[in-house]
């Protein structure tokens, strides 16, 4: 149609902006709802929901999470775990997938063949266990470290592709020039690869931050605790002080007071605790990719598509 969008392209956009909408709101309604619930009082709460704002706010909740030395050290244990690995795994993946790039890497068909296995087949969780214990890495901070230091071949195959794309003259003028190889890497190959760095730094911090599977199965101090392990913790003691509480409704009002009041009353409760937990430990990632976001569709990008 010549002078304007045709009946189809109005409808379609429409229809675009409309999904587009309602997907949106499906995915920040639930952190809303948990922020808004978090700030409000818990003694209003336990009368029914809030939907779109605070009854009765108030910021106890949030004052006793981060007044809370155990939650606090466990957010230390998180934050440091997360920056050293990041950091330490996105260096040694990508200086892997450089070797890993050249044609003239002895026995690369070798670690190839090792890499896609290791792509869908694992050791399991009791020879890890055993590995670690065997490492002496159990109960340890460096069972944090150690073992997440390779990014894993997903990586490697996207930092790959993206050396690929490097024009082969640059590595050429750089060795006519009498450049090691290190020194490609490092001037030449990591401030080309920034995108795809910022990319995957990304990817691994949140896979990072959001693990607690490495201490549950690997660490037993309570020094050791991260934070998405705290917050689970509080999770399941809410859900089983919950359910006493349903056991006991109308046999034993004595045990059912009792219960009820381990749950908090007030201003805090177990629900609000753990709600401004939960959002206080979703406030770090959340506050990082606007940051890397001007890398972050490039690195994707360059890491898929050669060219």
């Amino acid at each position: 149609m010549v002078g304007g969008k045709s009946f189809g392209e109005r409808t379609f956009n429409l229809s675009t902006v409309v999904i587009m909408i309602v997907l949106m709101i499906v995915t920040l309604y639930p952190f809303w709802f948990s922020l808004i619930s978090s700030l409000n009082s818990g003694e209003d709460l336990a009368r029914g929901p809030v939907f779109l704002w605070p009854r009765e706010l108030t910021w106890a909740s949030w004052q006793t999470v981060l007044a809370d030395s155990g939650i606090m050290k466990a957010a230390w244990i998180t934050a440091s775990r997360t920056v050293i690995v990041t950091v330490a795994s996105i260096l040694y993946t990508a200086m892997f997938a450089y070797a890993f790039s050249r044609s003239y890497l002895k026995g690369r068909k070798f670690y190839i063949a090792i890499g896609f296995i290791s792509m869908y087949f694992s050791g399991g969780l009791i020879p890890s266990f055993l590995l670690m214990n065997w490492l002496g890495l159990y109960d340890h901070y460096m069972v944090y470290i150690l073992p997440a230091l390779f990014g894993g071949f997903w990586n490697v195959i996207i930092f790959n592709a993206n050396y690929k794309a490097i024009p082969d003259s640059l590595f050429e003028s750089a060795k006519m020039d009498g450049a090691s190889e290190f020194r490609i890497f490092f001037q030449i190959v990591i401030p080309l690869s920034k995108p795809v760095l910022a990319a995957l730094s990304v990817f691994t911090a949140v896979n990072i931050w959001n693990d607690y599977g490495t201490t549950l199965y690997f660490t037993q101090s309570p020094d050791l605790q991260t934070l998405q392990y705290v917050i689970l913790r509080l999770i399941q003691s809410n859900r089983a002080v919950e359910n006493m509480v349903s056991t006991v409704e109308g046999s034993n009002l004595a045990v059912q007071q009792l219960l009820s009041g381990a749950s908090g009353q007030g201003l805090v409760t177990a629900q609000t605790i753990e709600l401004a937990a939960m959002v206080i430990a979703s406030i770090p990632m959340i506050a990082m990719y606007p940051f890397a976001q001007k890398f972050f569709v490039k690195g994707v990008l360059l890491g898929s598509v050669k060219g």
